[in-house]
């Protein structure tokens, strides 16, 4: 182990330079007109499998799937088997006058790694890699098995994931799931995640005509479309009370005291987040009272209106519009089910239309559902162990309000298999924003504690990692 994590040292740059050739790589899947470079990145990633040391490395697909990277090491008999997951698509540059470097070029800055897909989530392709290499090219077997599978349409909702897992179920069957898409709760605090919140999406249609009208000649008279679905979507307003949805809460799992104690233990610079995000002075947090931040975004449902369109200002016109429509996102937590959470939403929105306009609400996409596990166990304790010799810092349990879908089935499908979710990101990392980055000194630390975690691992047994 030590001769790898000196080959993690010498060979950091090499392995910043893997990194920036996968950025540079716009594999945007969110538009669907990037499909050629996202099969570019599925290549490179398949590349770099390779020089990493996998083995029976390619391209698989389930399917019209976007192309998914594997590669495997099987060469570890009576060991565990640990199933790596890591995805290569990313989101769309959006508020480009923001960057303040070229989003497609690895650039560092202020010991950060600023690119698209530095943190979320290329650097844990590399960061997998890097722990490989470090085994392979230094003449050592890896501790453990490695079955390591790179997804191309995770930013699209994993659309294919759960039929490539059925599909290649045997192929990829493993002991131990490990992930890095996650955060970690501050720079240098490792953080293992252990829940996360599902997702219902629905559309909200609201119709008051058939055709626009002249609003000197309808305005006040007729019933505007975007009027009535602004009053339904104020509905959601909740101040800083739960939201006012009847029978929202009946299923959300109350915390214990032991969590709540727990997460007001974790730090939380408020006053650093509001200026990060630029926050106006105006503006408080809308978190319920009683509930800090983190209480709030892991273990409490919440409701976003994530778009809204009645006619674009680019094109505005004196018209009492006769359509408007919107997505409104739910983040759900335990226990609560996504079709009872889509029964109470919609008839909330739908009840005592405006001006008694038509209102429809329709699914927009599959629900996604709650994870939660016990962090504790053999597993558990290899990876805890790792990230306090990684990190040289005792690591922390926390949740996320974000939604990893795959990980509830995969893990069932695996038979209860561990699934470790290793933070990769940090609050400042804004993945999904601007000026996306990877706090280097974490990503080198992240790598240290992948090698830890393989020589942790190497020293049970199948049977004995749960």
């Amino acid at each position: 182990m030590q001769a790898a994590l000196d080959w993690l040292t010498k060979n950091h740059e090499d392995i910043v330079h893997g990194l920036a050739e996968l950025v540079a790589i716009q594999s945007i899947s969110t538009d669907g007109e990037h499909n050629p470079e996202i099969e570019r990145t599925a290549k490179l990633t398949c590349d770099q499998m390779r020089a990493a040391g996998l083995h029976n490395v390619e391209v698989l697909r389930v399917g019209g799937s976007l192309p998914y990277a594997y590669g495997e090491w099987l060469e570890a008999p009576g060991k565990p088997t640990v199933f790596l997951y890591a995805h290569h698509d990313v989101q769309p540059v959006n508020f480009v006058e923001q960057w303040l470097s070229d989003p497609w070029k690895l650039t560092r800055r202020d010991g950060r790694l600023y690119a698209r897909g530095s943190a979320d989530d290329k650097a844990a392709i590399s960061a997998f890699l890097g722990a490989i290499a470090a085994y392979r090219k230094t003449g050592n077997a890896l501790p453990c098995n490695i079955k390591m599978l790179v997804e191309g349409e995770e930013e699209v909702g994993s659309k294919n994931l759960i039929k490539f897992f059925e599909t290649h179920r045997d192929r990829l069957k493993s002991d131990v799931i490990v992930v890095c898409d996650t955060e970690n709760i501050e720079v240098g605090i490792p953080s293992i995640t252990y829940s996360l919140r599902g997702i219902v999406a629905v559309k909200v249609d609201v119709t008051t005509a058939k055709i626009p009208v002249h609003s000197g000649m309808g305005g006040g008279g007729l019933p505007d479309a975007a009027i009535a679905l602004n009053a339904i979507l104020g509905r959601l307003y909740w101040d800083n009370g739960p939201l006012p949805i009847p029978g929202f809460y009946e299923q959300v799992r109350p915390l214990t005291e032991k969590e709540k104690a727990g997460f007001n233990q974790l730090p939380f610079a408020a006053d650093v987040f509001r200026n990060a995000i630029g926050m106006v002075p105006t503006a408080r947090y809308a978190m319920e009272t009683g509930y800090n931040e983190y209480a709030q975004t892991w273990r409490r449902p919440a409701v976003t209106v994530i778009a809204q369109e009645a006619s674009s200002i680019k094109g505005a016109s004196n018209q009492v519009l006769p359509k408007a429509s919107a997505l409104v996102s739910c983040r759900i937590v335990p226990d609560q089910k996504p079709e009872h959470v889509l029964e109470k939403l919609t008839a909330f929105l739908t009840a005592n239309p405006p001006w008694g306009c038509e209102v429809t609400v329709t699914p927009a996409g599959p629900p996604v559902d709650w994870w939660m596990t016990d962090p504790n166990g053999p597993a558990f304790e290899a990876a805890l162990a790792a990230m306090r010799d990684g990190f040289e810092h005792p690591p922390v349990p926390i949740g996320c309000g974000g939604t990893i879908g795959f990980v509830g089935p995969l893990s069932d499908l695996f038979g209860g298999a561990p699934a470790l979710l290793m933070g990769i990101e940090d609050p400042a990392s804004n993945a999904h924003a601007p000026n996306e980055s990877l706090h280097e000194g974490d990503f080198k630390k992240l790598m240290s504690s992948l090698v830890r975690l393989f020589d942790n691992l190497g020293k049970l047994t199948p049977d004995r990692v749960k």
